[in-house]
């Protein structure tokens, strides 16, 4: 399989270097699965660091969080009983609700736990992923069974206000609908033997590639959606709705050990997507998407301008190359 990419390169006369002519660069790269474009702007900081207080601003706003304990057994809402028939799911520490706000047809919220308001990523827990994780997974597959003519599932976190949630209490998001996103519906367009043929190019050249856990492939996105991606894959997995549990395990894991390693890199925002196809979908390998956001601060840049919402182009910073020799071996067996 060819990984396309283009270094595109122009001439300034720089203020810095006294107006000398001096050259320019920015790399184009292609995703080989669906064909859109990223581009990598190397030597540029767009996340900067923050000294914000998280842990000052947690206390504050758990004061009135619907998703603490006590407050969420009173002012979250219940499903029906011919979908869920205790109204809620429990699952270890991990609570799941229906979203006040419905996304999809099916939509639901689950916290990692009513006690957990601020959950610092370098010290997550792979216990309370995997209990939230399969929550979602049980939710998915009980309204599966519901509707069957919902097909498209899909798990996915903004975790902290810049990356786009309303709260700050820590939680993943369910969706079962009768249509796919924009990036589903291309995933599972995408044949079977592409993404074999992708998966094995990327373990043969080994500069991407992080390592397997169980039935989880994880490696740096070549052509990234955002900031430090990461992707996992499962293969002979279509849809959330067949995960087992050691599937749930696995992904917990890795999940894991990606949260502790952006929160080493000095992040604590990120956004999450599991992509589900139709179960039937031959050959289609389950994905994941695991970007950084910006840190919460008071003032700060956003992290998606123009080129990514209006053009569905992402620009990063460094490449991912990089982020695979600063991952080292953490998803290695």
């Amino acid at each position: 399989m060819e990984l396309k990419r283009e270094v595109q390169t122009a001439e300034i006369l720089d203020p810095r270097r006294d107006f000398q002519p001096t050259p320019t660069s920015v790399e184009v790269r292609w995703d080989p699965l669906i064909g859109y474009s990223s581009r990598i702007v190397a030597g540029a900081s767009f996340l900067p660091p923050s000294d914000f207080d998280l842990e000052a601003f947690g206390r504050q706003t758990a004061e009135n969080c619907f998703f603490c304990a006590p407050r969420l057994e009173a002012v979250t809402p219940k499903f029906p009983a011919g979908l869920i028939s205790e109204g809620r799911i429990h699952r270890g520490e991990a609570v799941l609700f229906p979203n006040i706000q419905a996304y999809s047809l099916y939509s639901s919220v689950s916290v990692y736990s009513p006690n957990l308001h601020y959950m610092p990523l370098k010290s997550v827990a792979a216990s309370i992923v995997a209990d939230n994780l399969g929550a979602q997974v049980d939710f998915l597959a009980r309204a599966a069974r519901y509707d069957s003519t919902a097909r498209w599932a899909s798990i996915n976190a903004n975790h902290m206000l810049p990356s786009g949630s309303s709260l700050f209490h820590p939680h993943l998001q369910g969706s079962l609908d009768r249509h796919p996103t924009i990036v589903q519906e291309l995933l599972a367009r995408v044949p079977a033997d592409r993404f074999r043929d992708y998966l094995n190019t990327e373990k043969l050249l080994g500069q991407r590639y992080l390592g397997r856990l169980g039935s989880v492939d994880w490696l740096t996105s070549f052509a990234p959606f955002g900031f430090n991606e990461l992707r996992a894959f499962v293969p002979s997995v279509a849809s959330p709705v067949q995960l087992s549990q050691a599937h749930v395990q696995d992904l917990a894991e890795g999940i894991t050990r990606a949260l502790r390693f952006y929160g080493e890199l000095g992040f604590e925002c990120f956004n999450l997507a599991i992509y589900g196809a139709p179960p039937e979908t031959d050959g289609y390998m389950l994905s994941l998407r695991l970007v950084c956001r910006s840190n919460l601060q008071h003032l700060y840049r956003s992290d998606v301008a123009y080129f990514e919402r209006l053009h569905w182009q992402a620009m990063v910073d460094s490449t991912p190359e990089e982020l695979a020799q600063k991952a080292g071996d953490r998803f290695r067996g």
